[in-house]
């Protein structure tokens, strides 16, 4: 399954469809990966100084501008640091303590939420069924908050915050939804102003949720919301040549695609159903990158408002593109297609951006030319889109690395335990764990969790080394550059008798205690 992403890799950054040697691709891989998590870390970093808030943990909506009732928008800024985090949880766990701060500021401060109904703020999630802290009138903003308390727990590991994101969907989301006769769904109004009607804006993120509720919970009211939630928005919104809504803009194009990919893994519906979904996944995702209509006409995603929403649509869209081109259960053709569209829009952006200022980092509101403004005008929903850009194409090539190692390094296990029930294996419960855990990742094509790719490696590296230490006898090693004098008789592993002084590297047993000469 892995060895598909390196042929996806491959094809992306090469005229070749020849499947190279499994050596060139990591090191293909790893100086592709290494190149774009240099430049996220530098532009999720300028985000940060540029616009958070840092004592509060949530953003200003322009260069040292703040705004009180900027709310949905902070759940996207906020992603970016989150998926940063992710990247440096295995690695730097300075730099990820130093964001998870971040995060853990904007849930305290309830990523500015101006309702009056939030209750007192906390540090740590409650999980009391009645406790308010998200609420708000407008039904969207809930959902785009919900959504990114649910990227947190995933990120975190820490499951209040998914508690608390299934509480505000169960408590102020659905309880809004509408049963539709004609359709035989389910709309949310946008907001709970008389007469306000369904939007794409909320269907489509509503439909997400309720998916992800079920993928974690397997309760089936779940699954019942995201069936109903997309069969209104697919009767009632969805256009045959991809639009979602009209004007179609490149976030609720990004939310409706991802909730079809994800009800493609999580439906036991008919395979015309399930087919349907993934088919519709990609419709809406590459008419976002294509159509005239979201784009410059080249393939760039294209200025969609200079205001504080509008500005920050593309953030929304990147991510779940990225999601899509991750998914081996999607068709490799159009995942490869979305991961070229996505890297020229990268390559672009980064040639349009100034740097001579560091950490001050400002973004046009079209990809296309650097910001030229003042900084007091400079937009934090431009940043966020930018931002977003660069840090999730730096996670694509992340978990397009991170499979594959896993792969590989599965592959090697699976060669010194061919079979559960070896010797090795009987005495070694955490080798057979970590190959078991390893094996049901890289069998979920829909799994890229970086930080979970990253536990797997090094969890399974370390249970492959005491297996081979237990296969040869070895309890404990002493190292040595040195090689050991004659006076004690040098034996190889299997017993046999060396001469001390033309001892090659290796493992001896010398004077009785085990010796590695380097």
């Amino acid at each position: 399954m892995y060895k598909r992403l390196a042929i996806l890799l491959l094809l992306t950054f090469t005229a070749f469809d020849t499947f190279a040697q499994s050596t060139a691709v990591k090191q293909l891989y790893r100086t592709i990966k290494d190149t774009y998590e240099t430049k996220a870390d530098s532009t999720t970093n300028a985000f940060i100084e540029s616009f958070m808030i840092k004592d509060k943990g949530y953003f200003n909506v322009s260069y040292q501008h703040y705004a009180f009732n900027a709310y949905w928008t902070q759940a996207h800024a906020i992603d970016v640091v989150i998926y940063n985090y992710e990247r440096h949880k295995n690695i730097d766990r300075v730099l990820a303590n130093k964001y998870l701060n971040y995060i853990k500021l904007w849930y305290k401060n309830k990523a500015n939420n101006y309702a009056g109904a939030a209750a007192k703020s906390t540090t740590s999630p409650s999980t009391s069924s009645d406790y308010k802290m998200f609420e708000n009138p407008y039904t969207d903003d809930m959902c785009w908050i919900t959504l990114t308390l649910l990227h947190i727990g995933e990120a975190t590991g820490t499951a209040a915050y998914s508690i608390v994101a299934r509480q505000v969907f169960d408590n102020y989301i659905i309880k809004r939804a509408t049963e539709d006769e004609a359709t035989g769904g389910l709309w949310l109004p946008w907001n709970t102003d008389a007469g306000s009607g369904p939007n794409a804006c909320t269907q489509s993120p509503a439909t997400l949720i309720a998916a992800k509720l079920y993928k974690k919970y397997g309760t089936p009211k779940y699954l019942e919301y995201a069936k109903k939630l997309y069969t209104y928005a697919n009767k009632k919104m969805y256009k045959s040549d991809g639009r979602i809504e009209d004007p179609p803009l490149t976030y609720t194009q990004g939310t409706f695609g991802e909730a079809c990919r994800l009800l493609y893994h999580i439906t036991d519906e008919s395979a015309a159903i399930k087919n349907k979904y993934k088919t519709q996944a990609y419709t809406v995702l590459n008419y976002a990158f294509t159509s005239g209509r979201c784009t410059n006409g080249s393939n760039i995603l294209r200025d969609e408002g200079s205001s504080g929403d509008q500005s920050i649509f593309k953030a929304i869209l990147i991510p779940y593109a990225v999601n899509y081109v991750l998914d081996e259960d999607m068709i490799a053709t159009n995942r490869v297609n979305l991961s070229k569209l996505i890297l020229k829009n990268t390559q672009m952006l980064w040639r349009q951006l100034d740097f001579s200022r560091y950490p001050l980092l400002f973004y046009n509101f079209g990809w296309t030319s650097p910001w030229t403004g003042s900084d007091n005008d400079a937009s934090m929903g431009a940043a966020c889109s930018g931002a977003s850009l660069i840090e999730n194409t730096a996670r694509m090539y992340r978990a397009i690395t991170d499979r594959y190692e896993l792969g590989t390094l599965l592959t090697e296990c699976n060669k010194f335990a061919a079979v559960p029930e070896n010797a090795e294996a009987a005495a070694q419960p955490d080798f057979v764990s970590a190959m078991q855990k390893a094996g049901e990742i890289l069998d979920d094509p829909s799994s890229f969790n970086t930080y979970q790719f990253q536990t797997a490696i090094e969890d399974l590296q370390e249970a492959y080394q005491a297996a081979q230490d237990f296969a040869s006898g070895i309890a404990s090693i002493q190292n040595s550059k040195l090689k050991p004098q004659d006076e004690d008789a040098a034996y190889s592993l299997t017993g046999q008798r060396v001469a001390n002084k033309t001892l090659s590297r290796g493992i001896y047993i010398i004077g009785g205690r085990k010796v590695m000469v380097k």
